[in-house]
């Protein structure tokens, strides 16, 4: 769902036909429940919650969906048993992978991931054989297309990002992407919403320290994986070294 390429993620988003949709809006619930379970149900006291309901409404997932996780999180609906997941892997020429998820079945999940690498050129490594190459980082990604006119001035979006604590900007096509420590995610994000900015999505991801070339035939063949890794109901998150 992220990770790979925040801006094209985003965009994908925006494109989902109603199958796709479905199985978001179930990612998104499973995201919640999870949130809930380890943190309270309210929102204003648990960050974990309220960046998954923001990647809700960025999905445009209804109200009483986001709901409805809710209370299987707090029993008022019934609802299994649910694991988070994250396994360091290689892909096609030796790129870094973290895939993270949630599932009702590690075994399962952990068999299908791998299944999908081996058909990719890929490989799942031993815990950590990979996460040295990334950091833990909040990152609140925007639109630059999207704000106010006089907020869509290149430069100066990113001199903002900095005065309101950014450690790192990336421009990716028309989103930048403002990366912060994880415990100041929060605090960035809010100051640039006070500034006037729309905030097209802010959650904690892993950075790579050093991003990959690759020429296009060898990308699009990472993308292929990319996108094969997304299509897994069990998957949340892709994340990897090469510059897309």
């Amino acid at each position: 769902m992220s990770g790979h390429s925040h801006a094209r993620t985003v965009k994908h988003q925006k494109e989902m036909d109603a199958q796709k949709r479905s199985k978001a809006f179930s990612k998104v619930s499973r995201l919640i429940v999870v949130a809930v379970r380890e943190g309270g149900s309210n929102p204003e006291t648990n960050s974990s919650l309220r960046m998954a309901i923001d990647k809700a409404h960025t999905y445009n997932m209804p109200n009483d969906n986001i709901e409805r996780a809710i209370k299987r999180a707090t029993g008022e609906l019934p609802s299994g048993k649910l694991e988070e997941f994250a396994f360091d892997a290689y892909g096609p020429e030796g790129i870094a992978l973290i895939v993270e998820g949630i599932t009702d079945n590690r075994k399962r999940a952990l068999a299908e991931i791998k299944k999908i690498l081996t058909q990719y050129n890929g490989k799942l490594v031993a815990e950590g054989a990979v996460r040295w190459m990334f950091e833990r980082k909040g990152c609140v990604s925007i639109n630059i297309d999207e704000q106010k006119e006089e907020l869509k001035e290149r430069d100066q979006a990113e001199l903002t990002a900095i005065e309101t604590g950014a450690e790192d900007t990336i421009w990716r096509e028309n989103y930048l992407d403002i990366y912060t420590a994880p415990e100041k995610l929060e605090k960035v994000k809010n100051a640039l919403e006070n500034k006037g900015f729309k905030i097209d999505s802010s959650s904690l991801e892993w950075k790579p320290n050093k991003e990959v070339e690759m020429d296009e035939k060898k990308k699009a063949s990472a993308l292929k994986l990319f996108d094969a890794l997304d299509d897994n109901e069990d998957v949340q998150d892709v994340y990897s070294d090469l510059k897309v």
